[in-house]
């Protein structure tokens, strides 16, 4: 469905509201910043600002929905014949080359883990962020697999996957706030990851692994007459 002018505008306010807190938070540490100065900055209401963010730690999560929902889509859109371990090393390894945000590797990361760390709220959100990325995940792995409730499976993929990039992406970060230069962090980075999913497939092994796509009957070559066919053969 295309987009209202409505739609449209509010989403653009958002971001610039999000975009303008961001740049306030990295300047002065989210602990030193209100919502009453994020508002005045962006030229709007502290209610206006509420309005799309029912907390102070959302206006520095502003991307906390797609986060969440990220690790279960990798699951959703792992290829045919592909595992859950499997799936997520490409992903990581996609991420790598592109610096993507969604493992913390785009420029800027340390300064966000760095703001982070220094605001025990924070520091709490990102835990609690983590924890429903884990269960959105685990219940992803039960709705697929069709796993029994009392099944701790699900879950303990879920956190051995999760835990893998979230270090991952840590010590890139830590890295980065160090001043390399991502030219040299990316090859062993590179590295890190995929002994990481190593020991993770020799744990994990094929769990989860995609049925490969179903070949079809016209496709082998092999297919024998029916009908009236096979009756004038055999008359």
């Amino acid at each position: 469905m295309e987009e209202g002018l409505r739609e449209r505008k509010k989403r653009e306010t958002r971001q610039r509201i999000a975009d303008i807190a961001m740049g306030l938070f990295m300047a002065k540490g989210f602990d030193h910043v209100t919502v009453a100065e994020v508002a005045r900055a962006a030229d709007v209401s502290v209610n206006t600002v509420f309005n799309y963010f029912g907390t102070k730690e959302d206006l520095f999560a502003d991307r906390q929905e797609v986060a969440v929902d990220l690790p279960a889509r990798v699951l959703r859109e792992r290829e045919p014949g592909e595992s859950v371990v499997r799936a997520f090393r490409r992903d990581f390894l996609d991420a790598i080359a592109g610096r993507d945000w969604r493992y913390g590797l785009n420029q800027g990361a340390d300064v966000f883990a760095g703001i982070v760390a220094a605001s025990p709220a924070l520091v709490a959100r990102m835990r609690e962020l983590q924890e429903q990325r884990e269960t959105a995940l685990a219940r992803a792995l039960a709705d697929e697999l069709d796993t029994a409730p009392e099944d701790l499976s699900p879950r303990l993929v879920a956190a051995q996957i999760l835990a893998a990039t979230r270090l991952l992406g840590a010590y890139a970060a830590d890295r980065m706030a160090a001043g390399e230069d991502w030219a040299g962090i990316e090859p062993d980075l590179r590295r890190q990851a995929e002994r990481a999913f190593d020991l993770l497939e020799s744990g994990l092994g094929d769990h989860g692994r995609r049925a490969p796509a179903e070949t079809s009957a016209s496709d082998d070559g092999d297919d024998e007459p029916e009908g009236d066919e096979q009756q004038g053969e055999g008359q």
